[in-house]
């Protein structure tokens, strides 16, 4: 009777614990977001239901390119709860990505969302390393029509390596994705990783590292 107790309790700790690890579910229709809510709470207050409109659930522009004239030849044109209030606690947000000949996407994570990725126009080359010790790179040269998945919170990119603009839209698992750009980063964070610490850490000379964060 002891053991069953005790595989009982077991059991009801190990299910407590996925329950509380996971998003929990929705008991509305919606929660539009609002802004001038003073709560903090983890996303947004809800606006009063009967002060919805269907402006809430729409955004305009996705058809439009970014301008991809800047250091890395890329332009991301994000979608979130931010700019569709409707879409807040709804969790899933979208992109549009615009890449000049031979610009990226620079490395960079999502810590709260996977992104499934579809190209539009373009040959784009895609590719996420896998965590430690492996760090194996998975990489594909996608084409028009072909989508590819980036597991969340892996380091991934993209690269035009088409002669032409392209352009992709993602979809990703959260209203807010969040995005880490690994270079800006570790080079550019305020205040600045000690010079010493970066050096060591990808085994460059001081004055390398010096260089890399005056870019940033």
């Amino acid at each position: 009777m002891a053991a069953c107790r005790l595989l009982l309790f077991v059991f009801l700790a190990l299910y407590s614990s996925f329950a509380l690890a996971s998003d929990p579910s929705s008991l509305q229709d919606f929660c539009v977001a609002d802004p001038s809510g003073k709560i903090l709470v983890n996303g947004v207050t809800c606006k009063d239901p009967k002060m919805v409109e269907a402006s809430d659930f729409s955004f305009s522009g996705l058809h439009l390119a970014g301008n991809v004239s800047n250091a890395v030849g890329s332009r991301v044109t994000a979608v979130t709860a931010t700019q569709i209030p409707g879409l807040n606690t709804l969790g899933i947000s979208l992109a549009r990505i615009d890449w000049a000949p031979k610009g990226i996407n620079p490395p960079h994570t999502h810590p709260r969302a996977t992104e499934i990725l579809t190209v539009i126009e373009g040959t784009i080359e895609v590719g996420f390393v896998t965590s430690n010790p492996e760090n194996r790179l998975i990489t594909k040269v996608l084409n028009k029509g072909d989508a590819f998945v980036f597991p969340v919170g892996l380091v991934h990119f993209q690269k035009n390596v088409g002669h032409r603009n392209a352009f992709a839209i993602a979809a990703l698992s959260s209203q807010n994705p969040g995005v880490i750009t690994i270079a800006n980063a570790v080079f550019g964070s305020t205040p600045d990783i000690p010079s010493d610490i970066l050096a060591k850490a990808f085994q460059l000379d001081l004055k390398v590292v010096k260089d890399l964060q005056s870019k940033f």
